[in-house]
């Protein structure tokens, strides 16, 4: 189940509730009955380092590849008669 952070929007505490992603979100503190709002959170993840894209995963990457180049030369000279 996700972690969920709450703010107290009387005392600025956050704290965490562990739910289902179908239940409704929390309109006052389980404890003491203070007004509390949703707060969103940054995803988690981050893509760093090589590998992710599709340049990357191969040696050469920076520089596009002679089959690349002789295919873009050999479309740019023929013609549509």
């Amino acid at each position: 189940m996700p972690i969920y952070v709450y703010k107290n929007l009387k005392t600025g505490e956050t704290f965490e509730v562990s739910q289902r992603i179908t239940e409704a979100a929390l309109t006052e503190h389980p404890e003491t009955g203070d007004p509390v709002k949703r707060v969103v959170q940054p995803v988690g993840i981050a893509f760093k380092g090589a590998g992710f894209y599709v340049n990357d995963s191969r040696a050469g990457a920076t520089e596009p590849s002679k089959t690349a180049k002789a295919a873009k030369g050999a479309s740019a000279g023929a013609s549509t008669d």
